[in-house]
């Protein structure tokens, strides 16, 4: 009679190393940055793991990143929102996982730029709530402060017709500053040092409000930084962007 729920038992042991391995095999590659291999191995992954709120947020990261090598917004925008639909996953499944509301964050970060007027300033509500989610739950959570500071940094430069309708959505227009996304993007520095898009984004905030020496000394540090993440390449063009300004 023990047979039967030993060999259950035995089969689901198999089944979880066998998705470990796989993991394991797609972290290599994402690594690499290589999303368009790592996650085809995520999503195999996810077959025998569905509900593992980590392996939901590396899918999420790579439907994501994924939206840096494409042309059409439409083609962006369906890879976003898949990914939103893995983040928002992870975080029905484990509520109290800071990098669970973070991938949220990120995900309608990544979508804000596709969106008309009005969906853009819902989402950029969300992007707080998920960025101050995060680092509540983890204080030492660098991107949540990123993402914290990308919040102050674009809605302080929003133009007058975004903030009427900023207005209509949040009954008011929303405590941020430059100042504060100065704080934000230091804090993170502090966390990571090595995480080039918190210097490029300090240097950029710097620009905005006219303080040039500043914004001039961070964007060559970030853009003299090497490339880690997938994303780093737009964030430096950026950055080179904004230098060109000053």
């Amino acid at each position: 009679m023990r047979l039967i729920p030993l060999f259950l038992l035995a089969t689901l042991s198999l089944h979880a190393q066998t998705a470990q391995e796989i993991i394991a095999q797609g972290d290599a590659l994402d690594a690499k940055l290589r999303s368009e291999d790592a996650l085809p191995l995520y999503l195999k992954a996810e077959k025998l793991q569905p509900d593992d709120a980590n392996l939901l947020i590396k899918i999420a990261k790579q439907y994501g990143e994924s939206m840096t090598g494409m042309k059409s917004a439409a083609a962006k925008r369906t890879a976003g929102e898949t990914a939103l639909t893995y983040a928002q996953r992870a975080v029905k499944q484990s509520p109290k996982m800071a990098d669970a509301h973070l991938a949220v964050a990120i995900c309608y970060g990544r979508l804000l730029e596709l969106m008309p007027a009005r969906q853009k300033v819902e989402y950029s509500k969300l992007v707080r709530l998920g960025a101050e989610k995060a680092i509540q739950i983890d204080p030492k959570s660098d991107y949540g402060w990123h993402m914290l500071g990308r919040w102050h940094q674009a809605v302080a430069t929003m133009d007058g017709f975004t903030k009427v309708i900023v207005k209509i959505i949040y009954g008011g227009l929303p405590d941020a500053s430059l100042e504060e996304a100065v704080k934000c993007f230091e804090k993170a520095r502090q966390l990571k040092a090595d995480r080039l898009a918190h210097t490029v984004e300090l240097g950029r905030t710097y620009a905005m409000m006219d303080r040039k020496a500043e914004a001039k000394k961070y964007l060559d540090q970030g853009l003299a930084m090497q490339n880690k993440e997938r994303d780093d390449p737009d964030t430096k063009a950026r950055g080179r962007e904004t230098l060109k300004t000053l």
